[in-house]
């Protein structure tokens, strides 16, 4: 039982069912595609543009918006909505979402609002998952009843939230500005972006600057980290970890 407080409002779900769906004969159906502003995380990006078949940097040019998020030292990527009157996500058809099976961890999500505890006294992250609602959403209305562990598996959300997991630990160390004296867009700063959002392009940097040939990796990730961009962005997020915050995330070779 978790003696954690929670603004007045907001009660987790903890073992609580909640009814919900979403499908074409609900009446609000893609009402929710439309005029947002939705944040992309890095393993957003490498799902939805392997999905598309394009590169990292393509999608970046044709799909996303760079902003300031809730970190004031490193830029926040979120979804260009298309230049129509409704302002549509770039994904939506008229069946529905084009790129259902890559969809964003925040469409997938929802009607969940997930909150992570990493206070060191804790010992170890503790994950809280709260129910929200929209004036616009019937989905709510729906008989269909759901357990959180059960949206879960049933949204594949798991890998996604294993992956920003990996991305906030990263994100800490940028929100400490180990760019100073650099200033916004120096030489690190652009370095910690491409690790983070432009996959292809650090896979080229390390293939030609031998960066894995500076650490001590095993064969079995050397192969992995090669092969697949999942692996790679753990290997770019420790990279980072180790070269901007000193962390023993990597172990150089002698």
């Amino acid at each position: 039982m978790s003696d954690k407080q929670f603004p007045e409002g907001m009660e987790p779900l903890g073992k609580s069912s909640f009814r919900f769906g979403c499908h074409p004969r609900v009446a609000c159906y893609k009402s929710c595609c439309r005029d947002l502003h939705m944040t992309l995380y890095p393993y957003d990006i490498i799902r939805l543009k392997n999905g598309l078949g394009i590169t990292a940097a393509e999608f970046l040019q044709r799909y996303t918006v760079i902003g300031r998020g809730s970190n004031p030292y490193f830029p926040s990527l979120s979804m260009k909505m298309a230049d129509n009157e409704e302002k549509t996500c770039p994904f939506l058809g008229e069946g529905g979402c084009l790129v259902y099976k890559d969809r964003p961890s925040a469409c997938r999500t929802y009607p969940l609002e997930r909150a992570v505890d990493r206070s060191p006294q804790r010992g170890r992250p503790e994950e809280f998952y709260f129910l929200t609602s929209h004036p616009y959403c019937k989905g709510h209305m729906e008989e269909t009843e759901w357990t959180v562990r059960e949206w879960l598996r049933d949204q594949w959300v798991q890998e996604f939230n294993n992956m920003n997991d990996l991305w906030a630990e990263v994100d800490t160390v940028l929100t400490a500005n180990p760019f100073k004296g650099e200033g916004a867009g120096g030489p690190k700063q652009q370095m910690a972006f491409m690790v983070c959002y432009n996959i292809d392009g650090f896979r080229q940097f390390v293939a030609e600057s031998g960066l894995l040939d500076r650490f001590s990796l095993d064969k079995a990730r050397r192969k992995l980290i090669r092969k697949s961009d999942d692996e790679l962005q753990k290997f770019g997020f420790d990279w980072l970890k180790f070269s901007l915050a000193g962390q023993p995330t990597l172990v150089p070779k002698r």
